[in-house]
């Protein structure tokens, strides 16, 4: 990826370079197109049927190769956009990675807090969501309040924490897996549902109206309800 990334500064510039060329060729034809409009208006009382036409036909390829500049353009634009955006999903699909690996050496590490628990009481949960396909976690919740380095910094806070609005905004990566009860990708403060069998098992804190970590377990609405039921 990075070598790719490298060359996408020289193969943007090259790509601008033909558009500005193609406008160039535009404008020129236009300035074609005006000159030849206007000879055509100066003379056309005195030209036979013949040459009118055949004036008019000048015009007209005139006027086609503007188009086909255009869409010679519109198509280098376009080409442009995907070059840049499949940049961008290897960018995100090598964070994802490296958060993944991130969250991974921080769990196995002696950095945690005594104070707390395991994500989804340890690491048969946790190979039990693999098994399932679920994707990689982006919020501090797998770990779950806050895991702290040594004095007290929130070194995984900064460098994991997702502000919702940055998300939302961005487009949906068809690939990304999504959670809780709005069916959205990860992003925030996420809590996990105690309940092993649960068939979501994450969940955005303002979804279950949540603002902080609850003390001791904490099940999701769907639980809750299906305990009722058994009760």
């Amino acid at each position: 990826s990075l070598a790719g990334i490298e060359n996408l500064p020289c193969e943007l510039q090259r790509n601008f370079q033909l558009m500005r060329e193609l406008d160039q060729r535009t404008e020129d034809k236009k300035a074609e197109i005006d000159s030849l409009a206007a000879a055509y208006i100066e003379s056309v009382k005195s030209m036979v049927p013949e040459e009118r036409v055949e004036h008019l036909k000048k015009i007209q390829s005139a006027y086609s190769k503007c188009k086909e500049y255009s869409d010679d353009k519109v198509q280098l634009a376009m080409q442009t956009y995907e070059m840049v955006d499949k940049h961008i999903r290897r960018l995100d699909a090598d964070l994802a990675r490296f958060e993944a690996d991130l969250k991974d050496k921080l769990e196995g590490s002696d950095f945690e807090s005594p104070g707390s628990r395991s994500l989804k009481k340890g690491r048969s949960q946790k190979d039990k969501r693999s098994s399932r396909g679920r994707g990689r976690r982006t919020s501090e919740e797998d770990t779950p309040k806050k895991k702290k380095l040594k004095g007290g910094s929130e070194f995984a806070d900064t460098i994991l924490s997702v502000h919702p609005s940055d998300v939302l905004d961005m487009p949906v990566d068809p690939n990304e897996p999504t959670y809780c009860l709005c069916h959205q990708v990860s992003y925030g403060e996420m809590i996990g549902c105690d309940n092993p069998d649960c068939p979501i098992e994450w969940f955005h804190f303002a979804c279950v109206d949540l603002t902080t970590k609850p003390k001791g377990k904490w099940f999701c609405p769907r639980c809750v309800q299906e305990r009722k039921k058994k009760k």
